[in-house]
């Protein structure tokens, strides 16, 4: 287990200096926004004796790095600051809107992960037939089309016409079980097609490659039939690159949610974001994409991870 703990230990610490990277870089780019924050609190009229008062309340007469680093001994301290156009505090915002985001994607990773490792597996069964070929065509039209386009023609088609989801999801805090993910159907659909093709064409691949192994044609001169096979002796041997490519899609569908959920209205960390940057409110743009960049950077630290852990040979590259 030792040489486990140490490569897992160099993955995290790669990480967290990986995030810190990353924290720099948010802070940077924030700062880059076009337009002034005093200017767009106090108006055009607001004089500049009003203006420079703001800003220094603000901070914002300090340095670029003396600004850097008080917002990142606040953020360790878990305190990530008051938001500048209502005076919430952030974390009590973002909270309501990080469970919204959270359920979304589950909804579709449950849609999703056993959809792509049933359709994976049934094309490497019924390889090279017209099921296989079909299943080609789809996941490769999924993967082509970019997600807002997916969703206004689920909205045209679902919603407009069939009227069986709403085209808008309005999620209200006390909504129950069956109301939420009728909220979130249309939004979870789209998500689920725009990482479906991924997963579903490494668990092909990753079968279709374990076929030819000599142990497989050993369970196939057993009498064994060609879906146990494939269960049994192919996919847990496989299981490795499509663990790796499903927790990768799982980060996706956390920090991919903005355009789709702008679409729809969905009040969740994506559209908290967009709203801010609309609306110059730095401190709460910050939280929500070091949020992003910390959900994301975990979620391929747990892939590289489990890489390791289901598959040992990794552990000794040649």
């Amino acid at each position: 287990m030792a040489p486990i703990a140490k490569i897992i230990g160099q993955r995290v610490a790669l990480g967290m200096l990986t995030l810190w990277i990353v924290s720099v870089l948010i802070f940077a780019g924030v700062q880059l926004l076009p337009g002034d924050i005093a200017t767009e609190m106090l108006g055009q009229s607001a004089t500049a004796e009003t203006i420079a008062a703001f800003r220094k309340s603000l901070g914002l007469d300090l340095p670029v790095h003396l600004r850097y680093a008080y917002w990142l001994a606040d953020v360790l301290r878990g305190d990530l600051g008051t938001a500048l156009s209502n005076g919430r505090d952030i974390g009590e915002l973002i909270r309501p809107r990080l469970f919204n985001t959270l359920f979304l994607a589950l909804t579709a990773a449950i849609m999703a992960v056993p959809s792509a490792l049933l359709g994976g597996l049934l094309s490497a069964l019924y390889r090279n037939t017209f099921f296989d070929r079909l299943i080609n065509v789809f996941t490769l039209s999924s993967i082509s089309l970019p997600e807002f386009f997916i969703a206004y023609i689920l909205i045209m088609v679902l919603s407009a016409k069939a009227g069986i989801f709403p085209s808008l999801s309005d999620v209200d805090s006390t909504a129950g079980l069956a109301g939420r993910l009728n909220a979130v159907a249309l939004p979870a659909l789209t998500l689920m097609l725009a990482v479906l093709a991924h997963m579903t064409r490494m668990t092909r691949t990753s079968i279709i490659n374990l076929l030819s192994n000599q142990y497989i044609e050993t369970a196939r001169l057993k009498g064994l039939p060609e879906w146990r096979v494939l269960v049994r002796h192919a996919l847990p041997n496989a299981w490795a690159p499509i663990v790796t490519v499903i927790v990768l899609n799982l980060a996706y569908l956390i920090t991919g949610v903005v355009i789709v959920e702008v679409v729809f209205v969905y009040p969740g960390l994506g559209q908290l974001i967009v709203d801010s940057v609309q609306k110059r409110d730095i401190p709460v743009v910050q939280a929500c994409s070091l949020i992003f960049a910390a959900t994301y950077v975990l979620l391929n630290l747990t892939a590289d991870v489990l890489s390791i852990v289901t598959n040992p040979r990794l552990m000794h590259p040649k």
